[in-house]
């Protein structure tokens, strides 16, 4: 195993050329344009032609995102100073967000039935935590592996009963992610197999290849109100082109 984690490390230095803050940004620009085209695009659709095209495009290119997202989750998780204010700030953002997601994705102020990213991000998050604290008091580790598990799959179980967005696919990916952190082609490639119904998906996965480690420059407010501006401002033209 310590060979394979070798022959990963070395073989993907040349590639390893993005920063913390340019793969978020570049996340950013993914989730805009999905949620662009499922926002403004997609309820317009009426066949084939030019929209058709554009709506197609846009979605090969949203798909970037959420594997860039739940990678950073977990990379935060072993990172940040302070994991319950990391937490915290996750769920106040959750709740912030919640309306102008609905306005985005439903055209109404309120709708139990599909809620948003954050609350994914923040029950990943705690999913490894819970799965991180019993490391260091399970000794044997074929018991920590079934209890991870089980872990997992409540998780994914409750993410499904709270209609949260990437459900049960978002706590698998963090989990794997985390399993294999330090394992960087295993992860993006398991990581891949657990949402592999979303075909293209696999350039987010491909491209948390390329992070190199560094947190590069970036801004915090920017990183977590990039989310609830951009959908209530999405979530305002639904209700004004009424669409």
């Amino acid at each position: 195993m310590e060979k394979i984690k070798q022959f990963e490390v070395e073989k993907l230095k040349k590639i390893q050329v993005f920063t913390g803050a340019q793969l978020k940004y570049i996340a950013f620009i993914s989730m805009l344009i999905d949620h662009v085209n499922n926002a403004l695009i997609t309820p317009m659709l009426d066949g084939s032609g030019f929209l058709l095209y554009l709506s197609n495009i846009f979605s090969i290119l949203g798909r970037i995102a959420f594997p860039i997202f739940v990678f950073f989750i977990v990379e935060g998780f072993f990172k940040t100073k302070n994991r319950k204010k990391y937490l915290l700030t996750l769920i106040v953002f959750g709740i912030i967000s919640e309306v102008p997601f609905d306005m985005f994705t439903s055209k109404t102020f309120f709708n139990p039935y599909w809620n948003n990213m954050m609350f994914t991000l923040a029950l990943c998050l705690i999913t490894i935590w819970i799965i991180d604290v019993l490391k260091e008091k399970i000794k044997s580790k074929a018991l920590w592996y079934t209890v991870s598990i089980i872990i997992v799959i409540f998780s994914g179980f409750l993410s499904m009963q709270l209609s949260l967005d990437y459900d049960y696919h978002a706590v698998v990916a963090a989990y794997i992610f985390y399993i294999f952190y330090d394992k960087p082609l295993t992860r993006a490639g398991l990581g891949y197999l657990s949402i592999i119904k979303e075909i293209y998906s696999v350039y987010g996965f491909a491209l948390t290849l390329t992070y190199n480690g560094k947190r590069g420059k970036q801004c915090k407010w920017i990183n977590y109100l990039f989310y609830p501006v951009h959908i209530f401002i999405l979530g305002i033209l639904r209700f004004y082109l009424n669409i």
